[in-house]
């Protein structure tokens, strides 16, 4: 009870100017912690003083010593290995090693070359089928061999193996669907690199031949692109294994060859065996296996001479006229360029040679024997042209690589002197640069128009030009020319999947170079043409890209908002899951690119209705993640609203989007947040002097806020919601309200879980019920008493419910609740207090130090150091000492901090919780000596004189 009638009176301004830190006038210089630190060659001089050992010295241009350098004694290794280098020799080497990479790159293919890899998941995925497959598949069994056999015999035994492959070892599989085709092509690729990894190169070369056979089939046609792709994978792995397993065989005293090596670096072994593959390969007897096994061996003729390659491409690329059926052939020519752009990319006159060859040959295409095939197949010509069209493209792509303009110009000659060059001209325009075609767009779509109808379809030709088109800009004089030339091809597609899909390309390019009046007389042509029979289920890809790159382009919402198609082409999306995507889409637009906050009714409503899409899409299967996505958007949205000084507008605005967002909850604490913001901006305006009007209105907000806090699930967010609106309310002098706050914070504690989840993990409330209740004392110093509720009404109904609160049984955080509480009633007994809300009067006013109120306050005071007295004792026990110690030197604190300790009782108790502390040898002496000090430097401050005594009966107990 002593406590608090010897409360120390608090001068708080003077104590505030002796705590604050002494104030040091600093010259940088130069020198500024945000500059970027100079790195400076550190030169390392030894020089032997007279008796002192050799010393290092770093020359640096700054004058500031890095903390990272000084680490290193000044010497930086990297710097130190620089120095130690010969200077003429590094930069001769330097020089040397330059031209070499320049010579390399010129040579090699850049990352602006699209590699095969990338294209292969594209072909897989658009060259399927439904048809049975068959397989032919050998039978390898390992023929033993007794190991005194000559030299001959095993050759012989070689060559009879290989030719067993030919001769009936095999079997058919038939009847596989395609997921099992592409079972089987997996199963031997894995056989093929378990045959090499147990030395059976033999049996590997009989699964690489067999594989390669499979690409002389062509009866289920539709699907030969992707059987090309999965067997070339096959090739691909053996080229790699032969040509790893000969570079092994280079290593000379544990140095393998460098990797622009020449043949002479290469040893007779490693030569042998390597020519041995060649006559392997040359023995196959048929055409198709023989090629394909030896151009995926071609990067092995490196061994053998500096020009094997050169001499080898012109032979192979002579080869493939010897395959009669076009669409093989023109697959093995892609092969052929692609092994030939990893191996040798300078040696571009094969690959044209080879494209010319195809031009020679493209009239088959339109032969009988195929239009035969066709009839048996059930295939349609312009079905069948696009199966050439990955390997023209990737030949086309190849030779058109870094090519001169005057090339490109003279193949594109070329192909227009060919009859039905559709499938050629869609080529050109895939692989050519797009700069290239965009420059002579109106040739390209004269070519187009010349084409024969039956054969490829020219809405692909017209998508193909559009593709372009969206990487590089044609001349402008063209610009509406070539729209109204291609939109009216495309205008006329009966079918909705090929219309959309011209339609999405060309929207990119509208989107570029025109203005909202043709974008929206676009779309409205797309939801023409999607309507009827909800042909839009099937496209919904195909629009959702087109939406994408409406935004894109148009990303001032005001502009978007009056395309006058936009919103009715959005209706188009029926199907929710892909409605929510794209209003996704669309508010992410906005929040990334809306630079100001608006108040367009326009957008406005227009934002709300795809809000609302985007919250009425939440049910309870809903993630939490995808939850808090949306409630992020439309956060971000809501920010963004604006009404300026028109704050009842905006007040309307928060209450309908509160109607709209109910179940989200992040949304409803944002709102509660933003109309407190709002109060706050209107006591800005009106500098805390209410008219009638705005005080009418502030207390409109804060009803707001009163009625929306119950709603909310989070116990935790309640209470720092009532908190935070009851302090906005009293900064507003709304002081009924700010009482109504308060007591519901009051009367929700109860409610408190001993457990709560934090970031989907359950966690012990109490460390956050603490900081709550900190926080809410805080507040309640300036909380004025109502006239009609008695002295420090708040206060007591707040001890009342941390009183009957049912704390875990190993917490003390309900003594450290009421250690704070004695702060609080301490600063509550101050003449002024520490702070104040301004234009309202707290109790250091309203009472001015009434003798009854600070009788009430120490009437608690005696309540709460009872409580924490007793709770020290039940803590006598021998597993409780150390928590014991902890909180009698914590509440010794209190009593140093705000006790007068001029009372001897008060006294006496500080100096029996000190003992209290360390009675047991739990104290932590490092703090029992820090406290001793300060109590010591206090004592020799005026005033303070009586804190010698103290630290004179404050005795510090060893250990032991």
């Amino acid at each position: 009870s002593c406590f608090l009638r010897h409360a120390r009176s608090r001068d708080y301004a003077s104590e505030s100017e002796v705590c604050k830190l002494e104030s040091v006038p600093l010259d940088f210089g130069d020198y500024h912690p945000l500059k970027p630190i100079t790195v400076t060659d550190s030169k390392t001089k030894k020089m032997n003083r007279k008796g002192s050992t050799s010393s290092t010295s770093s020359s640096s241009s700054s004058s500031m010593m890095d903390p990272l350098s000084s680490v290193l004694d000044g010497t930086d290794p990297l710097s130190l290995f620089a120095a130690a280098a010969d200077p003429v020799t590094t930069t001769a080497t330097m020089d040397s090693t330059r031209k070499k990479r320049d010579k390399d790159d010129s040579s090699a293919v850049g990352s602006d070359f699209e590699v095969w890899s990338s294209k292969r998941g594209e072909i897989l995925a658009r060259y399927t089928t439904t048809e049975k497959l068959s397989i032919v598949s050998g039978s390898f069994s390992r023929k033993a061999t007794t190991t005194g056999s000559a030299v001959s015999e095993k050759v012989r035994t070689r060559l009879e193996e290989l030719d067993d492959l030919e001769e009936g070892s095999q079997k058919e599989l038939l009847n596989l669907t395609q997921q099992d085709y592409m079972n089987r092509i997996e199963e031997l690729n894995q056989s093929l690199k378990d045959a090499w990894s147990s030395v059976q190169k033999v049996k590997a070369l009989k699964i690489v031949i067999q594989c390669s056979k499979l690409l002389s089939d062509t009866t289920v046609i539709q699907f030969y692109p992707s059987k090309f792709v999965l067997i070339t994978d096959i090739l691909d792995t053996f080229g790699k294994l032969v040509y790893e397993r000969i570079l092994s065989m280079c290593v000379d005293n544990r140095v393998s060859l460098p990797d622009n090596f020449s043949p002479e670096c290469v040893n007779d072994t490693a030569k042998e065996t390597c020519l041995n593959w060649f006559f392997k390969i040359a023995s196959i007897r048929e055409l198709i296996p023989r090629f394909y096994v030896e151009a995926a061996i071609l990067k092995c003729n490196k061994f053998l001479s500096k020009t094997g390659i050169s001499e080898c491409l012109p032979r192979l690329t002579s080869m493939i006229r010897g395959i009669g059926d076009p669409l093989v052939a023109v697959y093995a020519r892609a092969y052929l360029c692609r092994v030939g752009m990893e191996v040798a990319p300078h040696l571009k006159e094969s690959l044209n040679k080879n494209f010319f060859d195809f031009l020679l040959t493209f009239k088959q295409i339109h032969g009988d024997t195929v239009q035969n095939q066709l009839v048996v197949q059930c295939v349609e010509i312009p079905l069948y042209l696009t199966l050439y069209s990955p390997a023209i493209d990737w030949i086309l792509q190849c030779i058109a690589y870094r090519a001169p303009e005057v090339l490109l110009t003279e193949m594109m000659e070329r192909c227009k002197k060919l009859g039905n060059n559709a499938l050629l001209l869609n080529s050109v325009m895939s692989a050519f640069r797009a700069e290239f075609i965009a420059a002579r767009s109106m040739d390209f779509i004269g070519m187009i128009k010349e084409c024969d109808e039956s054969g490829f379809p020219k809405h692909l030709l017209f998508r193909s030009l559009g593709l372009n088109l969206a990487l590089a800009d044609p001349p402008e004089n063209d610009r509406l020319q070539i729209l109204n030339e291609a939109w009216k091809v495309i205008t006329k597609l009966k079918n909705p999947q090929d219309y959309v899909n011209c339609a999405e390309v060309w929207v990119e390019y509208t989107c570029r170079h025109f203005t909202k009046r043709e974008v929206n007389t676009v779309l409205a042509d797309v939801i023409k043409h999607m309507t009827p029979d909800r042909a839009f289920e099937d496209a919904y890809p195909q629009l959702q890209s087109i939406i994408q790159k409406v935004i894109t382009y148009i990303y001032d919402f005001s502009l978007l908002f009056s395309v006058e198609k936009f919103l009715p082409f959005l209706d188009m999306f029926q199907k929710e899951s892909v409605r929510v995507e794209v209003c996704k889409c669309i508010m992410e637009s906005f929040i990334k690119h809306q630079q100001e906050s608006t108040k367009d009714p326009v957008i406005l409503n227009a934002l709300l209705h795809i809000c609302k899409t985007m919250h009425d899409s939440v049910n309870a299967l809903t993630l939490e993640d995808e939850k808090r996505m949306l409630a992020t958007l439309i956060n971000g949205f809501i920010k963004m609203v604006s009404f300026g000084r028109d704050f009842e507008q905006q007040l309307s605005f928060y209450v309908e989007a509160r109607s709209m967002f109910c179940n989200l909850e992040p949304v409803l604490v944002q709102l509660i947040h933003s109309v407190n913001q709002l109060a706050m901006e209107t006591r800005k305006v009106m500098k805390g002097n209410h008219s009638r009007k705005t005080a009418a209105f502030v207390r409109a907000c804060v009803a707001f806020c009163f009625i929306t806090i119950p709603s909310l699930s989070s116990i935790f967010t309640r209470l720092n919601l009532y908190l935070h609106s009851g302090q906005v309310a009293l900064a507003n002098q709304c002081l009924s309200q700010a009482d109504a706050f308060f007591k519901a914070a009051v009367s929700l504690v109860p409610e408190v879980p001993k457990m709560i989840s934090v970031d989907g993990k359950m966690r012990p409330s109490d460390a956050f019920l603490l900081e709550f209740l900190c926080n809410f004392f805080s507040t309640l110093l300036v909380v004025p008493d109502h006239p009609e509720q008695g002295v420090l009404f708040l206060v007591r109904g707040l001890l009342n419910v941390i009183q009957d609160y049912t704390w875990e049984d190993n917490s003390d955080d309900k003594v450290r609740i009421y250690t704070n509480v004695l702060h609080l009633l301490s600063a509550m007994t101050q003449e002024a207090y520490i702070y104040h809300v301004d234009k309202v009067d707290s109790n250091d006013t309203l009472y001015g130090g009434d003798s009854k109120f600070l009788a009430e306050i120490n009437k608690l005071c005696e309540t709460v150091i009872a409580q924490i007295l007793d709770h020290l004792k039940t803590l006598g026990k021998e597993e409780t000492l150390k928590r014991q110690s902890q909180l009698a030197l914590y509440f010794f604190n209190t009593i140093l901090a705000h006790g007068d300790l001029r009372n001897n009782k008060l006294n006496q108790l500080s100096v029996n919780l000190w003992n209290l502390a360390q009675k047991h040898g739990f104290a932590d002496t490092k703090s029992m000596v820090k406290t001793l000090e300060y109590i010591k430097k206090r004592s020799k401050q005026p005033e303070m004189s009586h804190f010698t005594d103290l630290a004179l009966r404050l005795p510090l107990q060893s250990r032991t």
